[in-house]
């Protein structure tokens, strides 16, 4: 079946958000497919905001709020149930669609066009290879078969008329899970109606990619579906699911290079994908799709895109006289035109600061604060009067760990901190660069220490200190995606470049020196560490994201600890998994042994008749 220019299409939207919020990608979104529509049915699972409903009403022709159950297979086998069998045979297409893909990039123009020339009976954007095996346990073949992806599918008037298509509806099971949707849906659709007959079609071809290079072209190749075969739309998925995926099927580099290509490329607002993101989703999830990893030079300045504007400050909490010097010598890579904060707990400490800063070209403010709440009181109290002045600022202090033996493990751990913040003054005007490059970075900070003791955070980065920074944000009234078992993208250290904004959920409390423990203070679980761990967190409830920064003269160095950390664990795996397979063997051997010897004397003393049917009822029992 063929479509013209005065055929019908009718669509169902389904959306689901467990806040009802309806972010702006979907009403962009929207707004382009309408242009290609006679009527629009939107179906939402849940909960719908009044102001989602505001935004959705101009667009569509219905809306239905329904239970939040059967995901995406469901909502759409109640849209179809709403419009009624009779209704739908006064269109000739139906779109089934969802809201998992941003874009359009191209306008969908150009597929409805290109594909009503086609004689087909279905069709899709983009399609799944086939998988040799089942991996939700669903799939009544026992693999995946080769699918259209059903976040977009148009079924023609001659298919969605015969019984077979409305029974697929009419008697679908409930979807209970995201495995029963792929099983019992989307992975078997294709095939089912391929094997009754119906011909079907794809607007991105992908077959000349080889299904052996990837199952899943739109994740794992998805730049080279924009960029050479006019792909419309890109996965939410791509920014957020786990890692492993995108690890064991490429070296990392899908999202990125299709983030860059779309921001190079097109007029797309990208900030609709981060307010959507930053909203719903995990940072640490972000991060790891995204490589947000910040690599700057430290001995020449690299190019930016924006002449420089930004009134740029430094604050430093200053404790140890001893370290004075050193402290200085980080100090003086900050740009003439910045301004300097220095916050002490002592006049003692006062004058020699004021000496050393009185070398200098600087504006600076000395600030005497009570020594209770270390560094973090000195960013949240010390200095909050002034914090809101600047577009950015660099906040840092001096740093001795002496419990930590031998000494030099905590020294480096400061050496990383500061190195990676303060470096050089081509660093610095390289950090402030990128911050005026990309409008929604909020905070850069180097990544926890791994290094010698500091080892033991590695994959435990919130050590004890999760269910107190849960209570901070509560208490702050921050609601974004906090899960203990992925890292929290934030300052361990509490040495960070930030955008002030980024932080102002922080400041809105009204922060008090009692609100810290009293000095000396050597725990964990205290409000430093929550507020420590809280920083990433409070930044993306701001609508920022965050990042690692490194000067590449220490990401050398981090390079080498990475690459070594992996080969010594691949190491140790190895000899493990040979001491448990040894140990299989052992106990194999010596629980086997008396078994087999008692079989032996049963079947000595038995007759052979009753031998034989002990036989056969163990075979029935197996």
């Amino acid at each position: 079946m063929r479509l013209n220019s005065g055929s019908k299409r009718i669509a169902i939207y389904f959306i689901y958000d467990k806040q009802g919020i309806v972010d702006d990608y979907i009403i962009y979104q929207l707004n382009d497919l309408k242009k290609n529509l006679d009527y629009l049915l939107v179906v939402v699972n849940g909960i719908l905001s009044v102001d989602g409903r505001k935004k959705l009403k101009p667009l569509a022709d219905k809306i239905i709020v329904r239970e939040n159950k059967g995901f995406d297979v469901w909502a759409y086998k109640t849209g179809i149930e709403d419009i009624g069998w009779d209704k739908l045979n006064d269109f000739d297409e139906l779109l089934l669609m969802n809201f998992t893909c941003f874009g359009p990039l191209y306008p969908f123009s150009e597929a409805f066009t290109e594909m009503n020339s086609r004689d087909i009976d279905f069709w899709g954007l983009t399609k799944h290879n086939q998988v040799p095996f089942d991996p939700f346990g669903t799939i009544e073949y026992g693999f995946i078969p080769a699918h259209i992806q059903s976040s977009f599918i148009c079924v023609r008037k001659n298919m969605f008329n015969d019984d077979m298509f409305k029974n697929w509806w009419t008697k679908m099971p409930m979807i209970n899970s995201y495995g029963d949707s792929v099983g019992k849906h989307e992975a078997i659709f294709t095939k089912k109606f391929e094997d009754a007959g119906f011909n079907d079609d794809l607007y991105v071809k992908t077959d000349d990619l080889g299904s052996n290079c990837t199952n899943y072209p739109l994740m794992f190749y998805p730049k080279e579906l924009i960029a050479n075969r006019r792909c419309p739309v890109f996965k939410r998925k791509s920014f957020t699911n786990f890692y492993d995926e995108l690890f064991y099927c490429t070296c990392g580099e899908a999202t990125i290079e299709m983030y860059n290509y779309i921001r190079d490329h097109f007029d797309y607002d990208l900030n609709m994908v981060w307010d959507n993101l930053l909203r719903i989703e995990n940072m640490a999830d972000i991060k790891l799709r995204m490589h947000l990893n910040y690599i700057l030079p430290k001995n020449h300045l690299a190019p930016h895109k924006k002449t420089r504007q930004a009134k740029v400050a430094l604050v430093f909490h200053f404790y140890f006289l001893d370290l004075l010097e050193e402290t200085m010598s980080y100090i003086n890579n900050m740009p003439e035109y910045a301004d300097i904060y220095i916050t002490t707990d002592t006049e003692e400490k006062e004058r020699p600061i004021m000496q050393e800063l009185e070398k200098t070209n600087y504006k600076f403010k000395v600030i005497i604060i009570e020594n209770r709440g270390r560094d973090v009181s000195s960013l949240l109290i010390g200095v909050r009067d002034y914090i809101f002045d600047y577009d950015v600022v660099c906040f840092a202090h001096d740093k001795k760990t002496t419990q930590i033996k031998p000494y030099s493990i905590g020294k480096s751990f400061a050496y990383k901190c500061l190195e990676n913040v303060l470096g050089s003054k081509e660093f610095v005007e390289n950090i402030v660069s990128t911050f005026e490059d990309e409008e929604r970075l909020g905070i850069l900070m180097p990544p926890p220490p791994y290094h010698g003791s500091y080892e033991s955070v590695l994959n435990w980065e919130w050590t004890n200190n999760f269910a107190i920074t849960k209570k901070l944000l509560e208490d702050l009234e921050i609601n974004v995606n906090i899960d203990e078992s992925k890292m929290p993208v934030s300052p361990l250290g509490t040495m960070f470049w930030f955008r002030p904004p980024a932080l102002k959920p922080l400041y809105k409390k009204n922060w008090q020196y009692s609100d810290f423990p009293l000095e000396p203070n050597q725990v964990d679980a205290t409000i430093l560490h929550a507020v420590e761990r809280a920083y990433g967190f409070v930044a993306q409830s701001a609508g920022f994201y965050s990042g690692w920064l490194l000067n590449d003269k220490f990401a050398a160095i981090e390079l080498t600890n990475y690459h070594y950390m992996a080969c010594r664990y691949k190491k140790q795996n190895q000899v493990l998994q040979s001491q448990i397979n040894a140990l299989k063997n052992s106990f194999s051997w010596e629980i086997t042994k008396p078994l087999r010897l008692t079989k032996r004397i049963v079947k000595k003393l038995c007759p052979k008749l009753v031998w034989k049917l002990l036989r056969k009822i163990r075979g029935s029992l197996r």
